[in-house]
């Protein structure tokens, strides 16, 4: 029987600095955490909130079983130096039942292996320093998140030369190329965008398109 019915279960093994951040902002969000290491003093971390702590020395089928981790919906693998115990806490995870499973890798070999095995793979510290190179060649964006080579999606402030103005006014997507997906004023995200939407001071915007277009938006109000 799942601990969790009202809330999805997140499982993360290896609290190391990248498992930690994950795990921290899973449960800021209000979601279920079962975090697993072999090194307690990490997990002390994680010690007066919600989340549920095992101490697991190998990554036996045997072991991960005990923790409960099959009940979870999406399990993390934070491993990234030990290669060895990635790949074999991914695959027991994987015999457990877990459907979606994503593990943190380091070298290419280590992806192209996990990738066959149907995992998904993130390279955390390339795609964070392809971020901020983004972001510090586009001036005006806030952030910014690829998609894909060519496609993304930009946060940045609404600029002084078009507050006030309507959606409808600017002709966004006719003009740019761009999709306007979202407003977030004062920390709140509206996402129901029309021709009368007011674009006001302070706000910002969340567009979505090509990286070409994007740039050229942005190249607009520079």
């Amino acid at each position: 029987m799942r601990r969790r019915k009202d809330n999805e279960l997140i499982g993360i093994i290896g609290t190391g600095r990248f498992g930690m951040a994950v795990a921290e902002e899973l449960l800021r969000r209000g979601r279920g955490v079962i975090a697993i290491d072999k090194d307690e003093t990490r997990l002390r971390k994680l010690n007066d909130t919600a989340a549920e702590i095992f101490v697991v020395n190998d990554m036996t089928k045997e072991s991960l079983a005990q923790t409960g981790i099959q009940e979870a919906d999406t399990v993390i693998i934070g491993i990234g130096k030990d290669i060895e115990n990635s790949i074999l806490a991914a695959l027991n995870v994987q015999e457990l039942g877990v459907k979606r499973i994503i593990c943190k890798v380091i070298t290419d070999d280590h992806a192209k292996i996990l990738k066959k095995l149907g995992m998904e793979v993130i390279f955390p510290e390339i795609e964070i320093g392809t971020r901020t190179a983004i972001r510090l060649s586009e001036g005006l964006a806030e952030d910014i998140l690829p998609l894909s080579d060519e496609f993304s999606i930009l946060q940045m402030e609404v600029p002084g030369a078009i507050e006030g103005k309507t959606v409808g006014d600017l002709r966004i997507r006719e003009k740019y190329n761009v999709s306007l997906i979202a407003l977030i004023t004062n920390g709140k995200a509206n996402g129901s965008i029309g021709p009368q939407t007011v674009l006001a001071n302070g706000s910002t915007m969340v567009l979505s398109g090509s990286n070409s277009s994007l740039e050229r938006f942005q190249e607009s109000f520079s």
